[in-house]
């Protein structure tokens, strides 16, 4: 037997919402396997970089915040 759907909400009823709600929730997990990296993450989804930064901002994706930069050391 397996298991029962997850209810959609009635924000996500229409076809465009469902599919909106699945790629924000794709791009959050894995951002999260990529621990907030967003270069690996796009890799992974293989997408641009860019597109994935524009994906963030238009679905609201909560995405941790990247990760620091390092430094050269100046040698």
């Amino acid at each position: 037997m397996s298991p029962a759907p997850t209810p959609i909400s009635s924000q996500t009823a229409s076809y465009h919402g469902a599919v909106s709600e699945f790629k924000r929730r794709l791009i959050e997990s894995t951002l999260d396997q990529a621990r907030g990296n967003r270069t690996h993450a796009a890799r992974a989804l293989g997408l641009q970089r860019t597109y994935l930064l524009r994906l963030i901002r238009d679905l609201g994706v909560a995405a941790p915040p990247p990760p620091p930069r390092r430094r050269r050391s100046a040698a």
